[in-house]
């Protein structure tokens, strides 16, 4: 599935850069009354960009799986007052404890963490993004 196409994630304006990497613009489309990216906007690019870690980590389980954010944190460090990029990374001991109990119980929880940081590399917001996902075989 591509991330870029499901319908809310379009509609707030998260796109894909040359480089391959989750984007949002700073566009009048997704400012908040501070004339800086809205909250919940930033929180789009980082559960699109944890879901895709989780696609491009685990290709073999793409369109066999149904995965699903269980819960999430979100610190917010600095407004952005330009676009952003998210940068999502899953810890190796995380992946392999997933892969073990996927393939015992066919479900299994991950914890996907993202950094969304400016075009000059400042750190607007960093979450954490637990998934749990089911196989649908």
């Amino acid at each position: 599935m591509e991330i870029i196409n499901i319908p809310f994630v379009k509609k707030v304006g998260v796109q894909r850069d040359r480089e391959g990497n989750l984007t949002l613009g700073f566009d009048e489309s997704n400012k908040n009354h501070l004339q800086t990216i809205h909250a919940s906007a930033l929180f789009v690019l980082a559960e699109s960009a944890s879901g895709e870690a989780l696609q491009t980590c685990f290709p073999e389980f793409v369109g066999k799986v149904a995965p699903v954010v269980r819960d999430s944190q979100i610190k917010f460090k600095k407004p952005a007052v330009k676009s952003v990029i998210a940068c999502a990374s899953i810890a190796d001991d995380s992946m392999s404890k997933f892969k073990e109990q996927f393939e015992k119980k066919k479900r299994s929880t991950i914890s996907v963490d993202v950094a969304v940081k400016d075009t000059d590399g400042n750190t607007v917001c960093i979450g954490s993004f637990n998934w749990f996902v089911q196989s649908i075989e």
